[in-house]
């Protein structure tokens, strides 16, 4: 999946618990705290250090900036540990600070409101250990480079009566003060990675690590629960999905072993297993892309069903729905969430491999809806989720029927999904699925990027409506004998529309 800090998921910081106040007698040790703000920068409003971005962050480093950096981060004395003890993080760094009398501090901050250090889950207001009138308000030292203040925030100040002396402050941080990717990155081996994101299923947070991640795997598990309101148990992922069901194995790092989950996309809660049934929910845009296409009466074959992104709200927009899928876990699922969004009596599910769904409910109800088809009312969308395998499966629609249609209007529309590395994977996608279908797609198909899945792994999706010339088998007249008794092959029939 798709790298994602682990900070874009929040974290449940505390308020800096301080130390005592001291007015500034050098400054210099003070150019390390901008080391420490500069990893926020892009977070802290007012900060504009450029910062390379990776999948963490990263800064070109000096001798002194390693220095600082080291300075402003966790204790050097966690590094390699794999049992978490949070009272190893504790360090004290020096900040500068202006002395206040508290009952002008609101109006203080917001007209210094650019100069106010705002890292989100710091305490920006002190209290001032050597005087109970006065408070000490925490700067941002990127904008008081020397501990010199600027001719207009000196203008402030003197407007506010407060005296312009900038003093050091010593703050204590706590385990809880740190982010994730920093303690991470100040526990894993120097230089390597941490782990860049999750995914989130409900209470579950779900990892993929890298093998040099594995003896830190259960800390690592450990600080996103610590660090993410609501997560309460993290798996790794052991092993590539590549069993019949499309599940994986996989191994609980930290919180309780409780795998049954609820989540909610697109406004519809769905209940699960998450280590029997496949569900990711980095496809929650193209579930509400696909239905969105779908219109009240339309019918919808969903051939790889899962646990029912597709079927339920297709349902609930008021289309007839055909969902299968061959794991009887998702299949058992997928009925409990048909019950559960009060849909049981718009979706008929079926436990089948794919192949045999479309060869027999599809056909059936094509063959038996099409005929009767006299005016474009109906559009029939088939939903092939099975992105490693589904291109294969596209062979089924050749000749699945036999007749002739209607309407070319009437014609179901495919969509496809399939994996490509290729350096243009919107053609290899096309030239797959037409190779499957025997037919060229040119001008009738489009193909839609779902998300990158690896660095050189896209998933796409490709839409077409089925030409009727593969769709159909079709009777066609004969001299020696009567219509009904000889079949046109798709060349005949492509023939024939040419003439």
């Amino acid at each position: 999946f798709s790298s994602r800090t682990l900070w874009r998921f929040g974290y449940s910081a505390r308020l800096l618990k301080t130390n005592h106040f001291r007015t500034a007698a050098s400054n210099t040790s003070f150019p390390a705290v901008w080391m420490l703000l500069a990893q926020y920068s892009g977070r802290i409003p007012g900060l504009f250090v450029v910062v390379k971005k990776n999948s963490f962050f990263t800064m070109p480093e000096t001798v002194e900036d390693k220095a600082n950096l080291e300075l402003y981060s966790p204790h050097p004395e966690v590094r390699g540990m794999t049992l978490l003890n949070r009272e190893a993080f504790k360090r004290t760094v020096v900040v500068p600070v202006l002395k206040v009398k508290k009952e002008i501090v609101n109006t203080l901050l917001k007209s210094l409101k650019h100069t106010v250090l705002q890292r989100p889950g710091l305490k920006r207001v002190v209290e001032d250990p050597e005087d109970e009138d006065s408070r000490l308000v925490i700067l941002d030292p990127h904008k008081i480079p020397e501990f010199s203040l600027g001719e207009s925030e000196q203008e402030v100040l003197k407007q506010l009566n407060v005296h312009p002396e900038v003093s050091k402050y010593d703050l204590e941080l706590t385990y809880e003060n740190f982010k994730s990717e920093e303690i991470l990155r100040a526990v894993l081996p120097e230089g390597q990675d941490v782990t860049s994101g999750f995914s989130r299923v409900g209470h579950i947070a779900h990892l993929n690590l890298r093998d040099h991640q594995l003896p830190y795997r259960h800390l690592i598990g450990q600080v996103i629960i610590d660090k993410n309101p609501g997560i309460t148990c993290v798996v790794n992922k052991t092993n590539i999905i590549d069993s019949t069901y499309r599940n994986f194995q996989m191994e609980v790092l930290a919180g309780e072993s409780k795998l049954v989950t609820k989540v909610k996309e697109n406004n519809i809660a769905y209940e699960l297993d998450f280590s029997k049934v496949y569900w990711n929910p980095r496809l929650s845009t193209e579930h509400g892309r696909i239905v969105e296409l779908l219109k009240p009466g339309d019918v919808l074959f969903d051939v790889f069903a899962g646990i029912g992104p597709f079927a339920i709200p297709a349902a609930k927009k008021k289309c007839r729905v055909f969902a299968n899928d061959l794991n009887p876990e998702s299949y058992n699922w997928l009925l409990h969430n048909c019950k559960l969004n009060k849909v049981d009596n718009k979706i008929k599910a079926f436990n089948m491999d794919g192949r045999d769904f479309l060869l027999g409910p599809v056909r059936e109800e094509l063959s038996k809806e099409l005929p009767l088809l006299k005016e474009q009312k109906t559009s029939f969308h088939i939903v092939m989720n099975l992105p490693a395998l589904a291109i294969e499966f596209l062979d089924v629609f050749r000749h699945l029927l036999v007749g002739e249609p209607c309407s070319t209007a009437g014609l179901p529309t495919v969509h496809c999904y399939g994996f490509s590395k290729h350096d243009d994977p919107a053609k290899d996608i096309q030239e797959r699925a037409e190779a499957s279908l025997g037919t060229s797609l040119d001008g009738r198909c489009s193909t839609h990027l779902v998300r990158n899945v690896a660095p050189s792994k896209e998933m796409l999706c490709i839409s077409f409506r089925i030409p009727a010339d593969v769709l159909y088998k079709r009777p066609c007249p004969d001299e020696a004998k009567p219509a009904s008794k000889r079949l046109c092959t798709s060349k005949d029939f492509s023939e024939e529309k040419l003439e």
